[in-house]
């Protein structure tokens, strides 16, 4: 059997007397959307920021493609091939669509930011950015700064930034936050189209998205997995629906 892209292994993370992640294992296999779903607390969040080296695990093992990364700084990672987009909207909003991607390309090759004037007029960068902006739907929208964007679009605009760093793995933190039907939608599709190229970890409130859209899913309450199945399963545990789904009505390709 094929060793998993990502491999956690009894990750713990305390923060005083809180333990945020408890003793936490889980494997995510290539080419997987693989998503997490929790209530509010669950971890989510400081599990993927462990993953991505924004926290340092109090103890545990984190290995990305073979390789240990528990305490590797997050640029090393991002090299390795891990990329994150946020819970909330981390862009530059005086600067344009294009210029964050660019941005983003730019550190990828291991640039200072301090030579950002020269990330505008680099031909390599800017056929980087517009190829990630066009990949997301945006390419229209590359000259327009941040600040005019509409909160939708500063959602693709992440993943594009994303992308720009030519990930192997991409970890979504809430990429549905704040979006309208129309819009969450539009990001359901785009997701679905990114799945075949790269692996995707899925932070996640919109149970319709992730049953839409998850090959397996994890489920987090207090910072321990109580399951990890494909999603009919998960969807008929009686102690995930107890923990969190509830009466929660989802429409699921798996059935």
């Amino acid at each position: 059997m094929a060793e998993p892209l990502l491999r956690i292994e009894n990750l713990v993370r305390r923060f005083g007397g809180i333990v945020a992640t408890d003793n936490l294992s889980l494997d995510i296999s290539q080419g997987e959307l693989h998503a997490i779903i929790g209530p509010n607390g669950a971890g989510k969040t400081t599990l993927i920021s462990q993953l991505i080296g924004q926290l340092r695990p109090t103890a545990g093992t984190i290995r990305f493609a073979g390789q240990d990364v528990t305490h590797l700084p997050a640029w090393k990672r991002s090299h390795l091939g891990l990329a994150r987009s946020f819970q909330i909207t981390s862009l530059l909003p005086n600067f344009t669509a294009a210029e964050n991607v660019a941005l983003a390309a730019q550190a990828r090759d291991g640039h200072s930011f301090r030579f950002f004037g020269n990330a505008r007029k680099e031909k390599s960068l800017r056929a980087t950015a517009h190829a990630a902006l066009e990949r997301v739907g945006l390419a229209g929208r590359a000259d327009v700064a941040v600040s005019q964007l509409s909160h939708g679009e500063q959602r693709e605009l992440e993943l594009a930034v994303a992308l720009a760093t030519k990930p192997q793995l991409l970890l979504l933190d809430e990429p549905m936050a704040g979006l309208g039907a129309t819009e969450s939608a539009r990001m359901v599709k785009l997701l679905a189209d990114l799945r075949k190229e790269v692996t995707i970890v899925l932070v996640e409130h919109d149970m319709n998205a992730v049953f839409a859209l998850a090959d397996r899913i994890t489920v987090l309450v207090y910072g321990r997995v109580i399951a990890s199945d494909v999603p009919a399963v998960i969807r008929s545990n009686e102690e995930v629906k107890r923990a969190y789904l509830g009466d929660q009505h989802v429409v699921t390709r798996h059935g």
